[in-house]
């Protein structure tokens, strides 16, 4: 008989801010946590905006602040969500975890990398040529100069580092990176270690910046990112006709989850429910998607196989929904693919339209989202849905939440390189 795994802490820091309660208020009212990039100067960019956490101080959460200076971003965000989560599971207050027995599975990304400005403030602002003809001295300054530990903290598996040390955490340890599905990924492969017997209880979840000089590019080359520099609370736009690309942001969301004998056992909240879990990649091309949605398909047919469970037993959808016009569509069509003739029925949202698009925390953040659901029996909109695609012919739960029966949620994730991963979660 196969292991249960259930969701007893949740937490996150986000764009529209930094606790359950408060950002899903904001989430259900249709608020935009976008506005004009500041973490460095955007303004020659072809995108000028992004979804930025705001006003956050990762100190005010954790309890051995010492053990964390000089952290990159991505470790302050999941720190933060990871210690929402910890409290919100009851942890804080449980002495009696076996250290050894408590995991961590992340899909986290790099940090903020901001190299180029710091070294203009520690190397000097020497120009190319000077570098080129004088890269002795160049490099012995920067040897000299540059802080080792900055540089490791931009590694991508930072976060669990100092979640471990955080948390005591003692048991298996991951980290994977498979760009926009990796916090997904990470949980079901989380709820898969807690399934075989290897823990009793898992960290996992996501935390990743891309807003920086090198991510911003990146995506503007690919030409993935909206470029509605005018209008940017209006930009990201899911499924609708108009929409020109995907909104970077950045943040954290965080969950912990346990076997379902050791949850009862410490009488544990228990939020929620993981039952399925599918996996699949496209093996198309690294920035495309397979016009039949193969891979998307399979993973959403992986995850109800391994739930046990028909498409009719879905009550809301929370879709990948970045924004892009190759994106939408093909989900849209996945979609028809799987649920057939209950697909127009079940309710589809994206939150990238108010959040922006984590990246690795994704789908992490839209997980939580999905455990919110099935608490409020109420689901978040799509904003911005004015004119929606004629390809795109689903409910996506236009401009306003709607109170409905939530009892099973599937969330997607599909990420660049053809990573396809679905959770599906229930109430208890």
């Amino acid at each position: 008989m196969k292991t249960r795994v259930v969701i007893t802490g949740i937490g996150w820091v986000t764009p529209l801010g930094h606790s359950i309660e408060s950002v899903w208020s904001r989430l259900l009212r249709g608020e935009c946590g976008i506005a004009k990039t500041t973490h460095f100067d955007a303004t020659t960019f072809p995108t000028t905006f992004s979804a930025e956490v705001k006003d956050y101080d990762y100190t005010r959460f954790v309890k051995k602040p010492a053990l964390h200076e000089g952290v990159g971003l991505n470790t302050a965000f999941a720190l933060g969500a990871a210690s929402q989560a910890w409290t919100s599971a009851g942890l804080d207050k449980f002495a009696g975890l076996n250290p050894e027995r408590m995991g961590i599975y992340l899909g986290s990304g790099e940090g903020s990398l901001d190299f180029g400005n710091y070294i203009a403030a520690n190397l000097g602002s020497w120009d190319n040529e000077q570098r080129k003809t004088d890269s002795v001295r160049w490099a012995a300054i920067a040897s000299k100069r540059m802080n080792a530990m900055r540089e490791t903290e931009q590694e991508p598996n930072m976060p669990l580092t100092h979640l471990a040390l955080e948390f005591g955490a003692e048991g298996p340890a991951y980290n994977c990176l498979t760009a926009c599905a990796a916090s997904t990924q990470a949980i079901g492969e989380a709820t898969e270690v807690l399934r075989r017997g290897d823990a009793d209880v898992m960290i996992t979840g996501g935390a990743h910046t891309m807003i920086h000089p090198f991510g911003v590019t990146g995506f503007n080359r690919l030409t993935a990112l909206s470029r509605r520099n005018d209008s940017c609370l209006t930009a990201s736009r899911p499924f609708s006709v108009d929409r020109d690309g995907f909104v970077l942001g950045e943040g954290a969301g965080m969950l912990i989850i346990e076997t379902l004998e050791h949850a009862r056992a410490r009488n544990a909240p228990i939020l929620a429910e993981i039952v399925g879990y599918g996996s699949t990649a496209d093996a198309y091309r690294i920035t495309d998607i397979p016009e039949d949605g193969h891979g998307a398909v399979g993973s959403m047919r992986l995850a109800l196989a391994d739930a046990g469970l028909t498409p009719a037993d879905i009550h809301y959808i929370s879709a990948h929904g970045t924004g892009t016009k190759e994106n939408d569509s093909t989900e849209t069509g996945a979609v028809r693919t799987v649920f057939g003739d209950h697909a127009k029925s079940v309710p589809m949202s994206s939150v990238k339209s108010m959040l922006g698009h984590l990246i690795a925390a994704a789908g992490a953040v839209e997980l939580i989202t999905c455990v919110l659901a099935l608490r409020d029996q109420t689901v978040p909109p799509t904003i911005n849905l004015k004119t929606p695609d004629p390809a795109c012919d689903l409910d996506y739960v236009p401009n306003a939440a709607r109170k409905t029966k939530v009892d099973v949620c599937l969330s997607n994730s599909f990420g660049f390189g053809g990573q396809n991963d679905t959770i599906i979660i229930k109430k208890m």
